[in-house]
């Protein structure tokens, strides 16, 4: 078994997690501990063994997500300063669906776990973020932990949406889900990103002005006065 963070871990305890992960992904939080336990090939006694109840294990699957959601864009980060080709991470986006599914079920889902998960996501990518910033690859924002959280929310936002206003035929492709929304999102986003959307600051700089304290950042330039 491929854990869902890339490595090889054959242990029990790893292998119903993960399976769990995939389980949730595909039937959301109602899952039952005995339909993950026949997925994983083990007894529902081994998975409360291991785990004690289903709140606990989903909260290690939270964690597990969380964790190779982070490697992958270090990953990500890390390509981009050594002028890596985005098109292998681009091509291997499909292996990682299960980890789309799973977030697509949290927001679907609500409540105090799911802010708890959204809000791990945030501090995460405020992290990688600056670590982007400090490799080179990423422009420095005035304040990166509101661009941060900008960013995750309207690209969670967009996919939650792709899913609800257009939802797949079959829920349980995952691989499908995520390769419809790279087909449909992919271009504007990297254009957005890399070539930017207005032709001039004017807007920027006139919002700067209204701001009675503006945020200011080492290598930016400042509002125009």
């Amino acid at each position: 078994m491929r854990s869902v963070d890339g490595v090889e871990d054959l242990t029990s305890r790893a292998k119903i997690r993960d399976t769990a992960v995939s389980r949730f992904a595909v039937e959301g939080f109602g899952a039952s501990i005995r339909t993950i336990a026949a997925d994983a090939g083990v007894s529902a006694g081994l998975v409360m063994h291991h785990f004690g109840s289903k709140d606990k294990l989903r909260a290690e699957c939270d964690a597990q997500v969380l964790a190779t959601i982070g490697r992958l864009k270090r990953e990500n980060v890390a390509d981009a300063a050594a002028n890596q080709s985005f098109f292998s991470k681009f091509a291997a986006a499909e292996e990682n669906a299960s980890l789309v599914g799973y977030i697509l079920r949290s927001m679907q889902d609500g409540g105090p776990l799911a802010r708890q998960f959204i809000d791990h996501m945030v501090t995460d990518a405020v992290g990688y973020t600056r670590e982007g910033v400090a490799a080179g690859v990423i422009v420095p924002s005035r304040d990166e932990a509101a661009r941060a959280r900008y960013l995750t929310l309207s690209a969670l936002g967009a996919l939650l949406l792709e899913v609800t206003l257009d939802p797949p035929e079959n829920p349980a492709d995952l691989a499908g889900i995520v390769r419809g929304y790279l087909t449909n999102s992919y271009l504007p986003m990297m254009e957005l990103f890399t070539e930017g959307y207005l032709t001039s600051r004017r807007m920027l700089d006139d919002y700067l002005m209204y701001v009675p304290d503006p945020p200011a950042q080492d290598g930016l330039a400042p509002a125009a006065g």
